[in-house]
């Protein structure tokens, strides 16, 4: 039952870390707010990819900070790289 949450659970904790590091920075809370939609609609995205037969790009922390940094586009840049490898 764990291994189903797991997106979720990765995604929040990503959260939680960005919010107590951008708090330590002094980051704009927009700055902030974008980059935790970014991971959040990446997660999602990916974890819905996953359940096509044939895709797998794996959860990880890269994985997280690509999506979070370049958003939907960082999913199709993991997409392709993960056809090619």
């Amino acid at each position: 039952m764990f291994g189903q949450f797991s997106p979720l659970i990765f995604g929040l904790i990503i959260i939680l870390v960005l919010f107590i590091l951008f708090k330590i920075l002094k980051f704009s809370l927009k700055t902030l707010l974008k980059l935790i939609i970014n991971i959040v609609v990446g997660i999602i995205v990916i974890y819905l990819l996953n359940l096509i037969p044939g895709v797998e790009i794996p959860l990880e922390w890269w994985s997280g900070l690509i999506v979070g940094i370049f958003g939907i586009p960082g999913v199709i840049i993991m997409l392709i790289v993960s056809f090619i490898i």
